[in-house]
């Protein structure tokens, strides 16, 4: 008698509450600039023994990864959420909040590149992730003739990640973003570029 093929594990509840409370806990640890944080510290903020911390993830590089996909899973999700009363509006509110993921991304993405490098599959397979969901939003504003046509959406990411490694507080780096992001304005009349 053939038994029949296993289920994958189902998780518990309580065991997605862990989960959850664990990339809580190393979001808000990984967030400080010089952040040199032990996976013990990470369980101690999220209220979990070692065992749990590490049934969830078996090491600090499958931490950091997890806390990084679920950050890009964010912004993706923002890009069908944000509002505005007009396409530009909308790429510009989405390109706001992918500005503020690519300055808290900044630490654990340095963290996990001292242990692989940038071909690594969690940095290509999440940047494709990214720009299925802003394509959308620059295609829209774009053909309404509210952003300049000349720029691909990697052209346009590239600004924003180049703003967000600048040392500086928000209050530095919110001017400069807002010039870039004004520059983006298709020009009123032809030939003005």
């Amino acid at each position: 008698m053939s038994r029949p093929a296993p289920r994958p594990p189902v998780r518990r509840a309580d065991a997605e509450r862990n989960r959850d409370r664990i990339l809580a806990a190393a979001r808000t640890a990984f967030a400080a600039p010089d952040a040199q944080v032990s996976m013990a510290e990470v369980a101690r903020r999220a209220g979990v023994g070692m065992a749990t911390l590490y049934r969830n993830f078996p090491g600090r590089q499958e931490l950091l990864e997890a806390l990084y996909t679920d950050e890009v899973s964010a912004v993706c999700d923002a890009a069908g959420t944000v509002g505005g009363e007009s396409p530009g509006a909308r790429l510009t509110a989405w390109l706001s909040e992918f500005f503020a993921f690519s300055t808290r991304k900044r630490h654990v993405a340095a963290e996990l590149l001292k242990h692989s490098d940038d071909s690594n599959p969690v940095f290509g397979d999440n940047r494709a992730r990214v720009l299925a969901a802003g394509r959308p939003l620059l295609a829209a504003a774009q053909r309404d003739h509210e952003v300049r046509d000349d720029l691909t959406l990697e052209q346009v990411l590239d600004l924003v990640i180049a703003i967000a490694t600048i040392h500086g507080d928000a209050g530095y780096l919110e001017p400069i973003l807002r010039a870039a992001l004004d520059g983006l304005r298709a020009p009123t009349s032809p030939g003005t570029r």
